[in-house]
């Protein structure tokens, strides 16, 4: 619905042309309208009579909408309706365009079975449309009288086929014109050497709007301050968009994030650079010196920062840090993050935020971080959300209602605490088998030592499993059908207990398969569980197996069918109480899940596996080697 407020036309008219004069060059040479136009102080024409009006409305059959009809009664047309539309139809211009210009026939071209209604309207606007550009730079102008509102005013469409984008709709012919106005703001705040500096009215109450949305952001009323933000920008207002798109990434929005104006600021590079260089490095298909497109105006030492900082973020290697208290918060924060335990992470993080010390007033909050390969998978939408909602850089929430608002609730952690969500389908259905090892009462670090001989025992840097698998591949010259190395991660599973985790395990061969669980268990527990029930290679499967000081304690395997134990099983895990029923894969997988778990306190962080980064190592081989008489490959590669 239209808003019903009254528009006074004539003020705004008024106030755009008066801008628009003071906007000129001395001596710039301007055409004899422009400049009659430019003394005058007035972009439009006398008004026209009702008179005027209802004749052009006989002429065209139709009754014009409200708000174009408001505007020819202060003025029968427009001179340079925002920077590409030179001249606007008044009563005597306007006309029904009927594909004059054949663009239907063009946009027909693109439609098939499949297009939709939308698709098939906006193809058929350049015959229905009123056209009201009379001079432009190649873009079009129409009202729609099959777009109309409650209120009867008709949506106004703008296209230029240099924009290389489907027409742009505005609600009405009021807000085409508003619109206009911003796009003329916009133009002209960004000036050449030389030319005089755009200020008026309208800049400095946007200016003053922009410095109370900062003051405002720093308190925790983002969205407050992220909507006066986005109306400066509109305008073209220095400082807007790179305030703006503080906001915006820390709510995971990373499209057009430029954080134009502050990026090439060394004060605030250091801050800026890591996310803008990751979101770079995150599409591969784009060059690398497109990256100087957003360092425009930049010193060639700002420059090389972002290439080599660039580097770091391909490598893995970059590292946030930060100065203060929540800079110390930083380290912790990455020391839990690293071996799984990002709610702790984020919490460390999150309660040293208020503390944060900004690099200067632009700086909204800490956003290096979020490049940083183990502390950027912290970030969720609502995380940003939360932390955006805090009080931060020597602010304090600001008085609503009378009352003092104080910082946010804490959001959900991210981490169930059991192992039951490895039974729930991930997005994408890839995880149908998996395997991991628990190991009571040692540090995540231990464990590649307890599972792995050499080399092996190792951990990498932190990635993510398909970065480790690739990377995992791409160095791997030897490959055979009797060896199965898992490349697992490693981390912390909750209170007293590390893990080794397998999101993608090899076919489960019952024959040949050892359990680790007698190795890792030296001078402790030791817990192994391989879940294939959901498995599309074969048929499905499950194993358990617990051991101590070095011996299995007890054992069972579910395969073919078939249920083999050894040792005592404790009731609550005994094999007979998942299999033989009902109930399917997913549902006996979740139960038994759940009993590990109560049994041994042990969970698993599934934000840090299925979104993290974490370190990695290759264990021994899961299976036996082969015996006299069974045949193997191995393939060797040389290169």
């Amino acid at each position: 619905m239209t808003d019903t407020t009254a528009f006074d036309w004539r003020s705004f008219l008024l106030r755009w042309s008066g801008e628009w004069a003071d906007s000129l060059p001395d001596g710039e040479t301007r055409g004899e309208d422009d400049e009659a136009a430019r003394r005058a102080r007035w972009l439009g024409f006398p008004p026209a009579s009702e008179e005027r009006i209802a004749a052009m409305e006989e002429r065209l059959g139709r009754r014009m909408p409200p708000s174009y009809r408001e505007f020819l009664e202060v003025s029968d047309g427009w001179r340079h309706a925002g920077g590409f539309v030179w001249l606007l139809a008044g009563t005597g211009d306007a006309h029904w365009h009927a594909n004059e210009s054949e663009l239907a026939d063009m946009f027909e071209e693109y439609l098939d079975e499949d297009s939709g209604p939308e698709e098939r309207r906006e193809a058929d606007l350049w015959r229905r449309g009123l056209q009201l550009d009379v001079e432009s730079d190649a873009t079009y102008v129409l009202l729609d009288p099959e777009d109309v509102d409650e209120d009867g005013e008709w949506a106004v469409y703008t296209w230029a086929g240099w924009r290389a984008e489907p027409p742009e709709r505005h609600a009405n012919f009021r807000e085409f014109m508003r619109d206009m106005h911003r796009q003329f703001h916009s133009l002209r705040a960004h000036r050449s050497d030389g030319e005089p500096e755009f200020v008026n009215d309208t800049t400095r109450q946007l200016d003053a709007l922009v410095e109370e949305a900062r003051l405002e952001a720093l308190r925790g009323g983002w969205e407050r301050a992220g909507k006066a933000l986005d109306e400066a920008k509109e305008y073209g207002r220095p400082r807007a968009a790179g305030l703006g798109d503080q906001i915006r990434r820390l709510l995971g929005q990373t499209y057009t994030v430029y954080f134009d104006g502050l990026v090439t600021d060394p004060q605030y590079a250091p801050e800026l650079l890591p996310p803008l260089v990751a979101e770079h490095a995150a599409h591969s298909y784009r060059d690398d010196s497109t990256l100087t497109f957003h360092l425009r105006g930049a010193d060639d030492d700002l420059v090389a920062l972002a290439y080599a900082t660039l580097d770091q973020v391909r490598n893995g290697t970059y590292r946030y840090t930060a100065a203060g208290p929540f800079g110390h918060a930083v380290e912790r924060a990455r020391e839990l993050a690293r071996w799984g335990d990002t709610d702790r992470a984020w919490r460390t993080l999150m309660n040293a935020l208020p503390r944060w010390e900004p690099l200067g007033p632009d700086h909204l909050a800490p956003l290096g971080w979020v490049a940083d390969p183990v502390l950027g998978p912290l970030l969720t939408p609502e995380r940003g959300r939360e932390l955006l909602s805090t009080p931060r850089g020597g602010q304090v929430s600001a008085a609503r209602g009378g009352q003092a608002s104080g910082p946010p609730g804490p959001t959900a952690g991210l981490d169930p605490d059991d192992l039951a969500w490895l039974a729930e389908p991930d997005e994408g259905g890839n995880r149908t088998s998996y395997r991991f090892v628990l190991v009571e009462g040692v540090e995540p670090e231990d464990v590649p030592g307890r599972l792995a001989d050499g080399d092996g025992a190792v951990l990498n840097d932190p990635m993510t499993l398909w970065e480790a698998r690739r990377t995992s591949r791409r160095d791997q010259r030897e490959f055979s059908s009797y060896d199965d190395r898992a490349l697992m991660a490693v981390g912390r599973a909750g209170t007293g207990w590390s893990f080794a985790f397998d999101g993608d395990p090899a076919p489960f061969d019952r024959q040949r398969f050892v359990s680790p669980a007698a190795a890792a268990s030296a001078g402790t527990r030791a817990v192994v569980v391989w879940s294939g029930l959901r498995t599309w290679r074969g048929e499905p499967f499950f194993h358990l197996s617990v051991a101590q000081d070095g011996v299995e304690q007890y054992a069972f395997t579910y395969a073919d069918g078939e249920i083999r134990k050894s040792g005592e099983i404790p009731r609550a895990l005994d094999p007979r109480r998942f299999f033989g029923g009902p109930e399917d894969g997913a549902e006996a997988e979740r139960r038994l899940l759940e009993a590990v778990t109560g049994e041994f306190g042990a969970c698993l962080p599934r934000h840090a596996i299925v979104n993290g980064r974490l370190h990695t190592f290759a264990t021994r081989s899961w299976t036996r080697p082969p015996r006299d008489g069974e045949t193997y490959m191995v393939i060797r590669v040389h290169r």
